[in-house]
């Protein structure tokens, strides 16, 4: 009988193995690990912007191809929610990590990677396009298939986008966790090994006490309009969060949010549109996770984040969202491109990224669907409402 471990456990294991045999290892072993980490992440970073253009333009494209008032407003409380998500994130983590973290910084040097072994050897892979580049053709690209009614370009994108998410599934997802193993074993031998595990430990409470926070703020916005009880309501949505934990993956959870959705009262017209496209454009667990462990890693590095370099982060991050493809770490993949440009992360600070990310990318996601119910309650009481006006007026005439 074979034991199949999920993501979650795997990544766990990859840094319990990676501090172990860091501690224990020889140069020319922990030399080893490096070559790998470094053939790897630059790999990650030619595949970026394919994965950039792969999801943002044809996302974009759908999207403006929707049901019209009906689609403007569930994307709008989609994105509304999801800025709110961020910059909750950063003045909750402005206020409490830099306690946290002040005595537990990497080595104080002018290039934090000094402390790690370098590689055997390198091998070059240049994008084929720059991050900004990339993002600005597949927002030109988007808005252009939004706005034609020709579907040939659209569907060939979408084909293009199912081609960068099978290599995010069978090569990189796959590969993080021999990834994530090399960078703590080369940490561990660097002797950073403790900083790190001690600044994880409190994020990662940070962070589970925000999507707390997020799942309330939302549950009694939407209980007050609809005159529920919001406790009641994240009871009835409690099977899609626990759902969700196990899968990882908010589109795997639409069945049961759905049906969850309509046992609070929204018509079945309104959650069988707005559930779907939610688990798409609605990550507001993952921002805050994404926000929160961008600051932790910066913060680890000597860098103060300020709100002139989080606030366009967290906007962008908005848009960026919405690419992120429907796998496990999918966010934290379609946001490399951003944490590199806009917040000048190096190769190490996207793998530690990476791995405080995805230690807790179940959380996140069933954050992000349990509130996608909170959405479509939302949703539902003001698209009611305008047809209902609109039904009144025409009685009167």
């Amino acid at each position: 009988m074979k034991i199949k471990l999920g993501l979650l456990p795997k990544i766990v294991l990859a840094i319990a193995l990676g501090v172990v045999i860091g501690s224990i290892s020889p140069e020319w072993l922990v030399k080893g690990f490096a070559t790998f980490n470094g053939i790897f992440g630059n790999f990650i970073n030619f595949a970026i912007p394919f994965i950039i253009i792969g999801f943002i333009a044809p996302g974009i494209g759908q999207l403006g191809k929707g049901a019209g008032k009906l689609l403007g407003m569930t994307t709008g409380f989609a994105y509304l929610s999801t800025i709110f998500a961020g910059i909750l994130a950063f003045a909750a983590a402005s206020f409490i990590l830099p306690s946290f973290i002040s005595e537990n910084k990497l080595v104080q040097t002018d290039n934090p990677e000094e402390f790690l072994q370098k590689p055997f050897f390198e091998i070059g892979m240049p994008p084929v396009m720059e991050v900004m580049s990339a993002l600005l053709f597949a927002f030109i690209i988007g808005i252009g298939l939004a706005s034609i009614k020709g579907n040939t370009l659209q569907h060939a994108f979408e084909d293009f986008q199912k081609i960068v998410e099978k290599l995010i599934k069978t090569v990189i997802i796959p590969l993080l966790p021999f990834h994530i193993f090399g960078i703590f074993a080369n940490m561990t031998f660097g002797g950073q090994v403790q900083s790190i595990l001690s600044v994880f430990a409190k994020v990662f409470i940070l962070i589970i006490a925000l999507h707390l926070t997020m799942l309330l703020l939302q549950y009694s916005t939407s209980g007050l309009l609809t005159k529920n009880n919001p406790f009641k309501l994240l009871k009835i949505m409690s099977p899609a969060y626990f759902t969700a934990l196990g899968t990882q993956s908010s589109a795997a959870t639409i069945p049961v949010t759905l049906g969850q959705v309509k046992k609070t009262g929204v018509q079945a017209k309104v959650a069988d549109f707005s559930v779907p496209l939610l688990a798409t454009v609605h990550l507001s667990g993952s921002t805050i996770t994404l926000v929160c462990c961008a600051m932790g890693v910066m913060m680890m590095n000597g860098t103060v984040p300020t709100a002139e370099m989080m606030i366009p982060f967290i906007l962008m991050l908005g848009i960026t969202m919405v690419a992120a493809p429907g796998v496990p770490g999918g966010a934290v993949m379609a946001a490399i491109g951003l944490l590199k440009t806009m917040l000048g992360f190096d190769p190490t600070m996207v793998s530690l990224m990476i791995a405080l990310y995805l230690a807790q990318d179940s959380l996140g996601t069933a954050t992000n669907v349990t509130g996608d119910g909170a959405l479509t309650m939302l949703v539902n009481k003001f698209s009611t409402k305008k047809s209902q006006k609109i039904n009144e007026s025409k009685i009167a005439v």
